[in-house]
């Protein structure tokens, strides 16, 4: 009986060939945005319903804070993310 020797495997494409799109997910499809638009939601209804010492304003002032740091959040994310796509244009 002779022995079969397995041939090397050989890779006739990139791993990334074809690959359009960029690595992380839109902002819609992340549980940031969720979490977000809840804090949110849950300022502002603090502020509706609790006594006058928490008015608008700081509430929308928590809401700015909020929105930088989701901002920051996202720009984080896609900070070590590539884009394919746009690297082959």
């Amino acid at each position: 009986m002779s022995e079969q020797q397995a041939s090397p495997r050989v890779h006739t494409r990139d791993r990334d060939e074809g690959v359009r799109g960029t690595e992380t997910k839109a902002a819609f499809k992340t549980t940031e945005l969720i979490v977000y638009a809840l804090a949110v939601a849950g300022v502002l209804i603090a502020a509706a319903l609790v006594d006058n010492n928490f008015g608008a304003d700081p509430a929308w002032r928590y809401v700015t804070y909020l929105t930088i740091g989701y901002m920051i959040s996202r720009g984080l994310a896609k900070s070590g993310s590539r884009n394919p796509k746009a690297e082959g244009e």
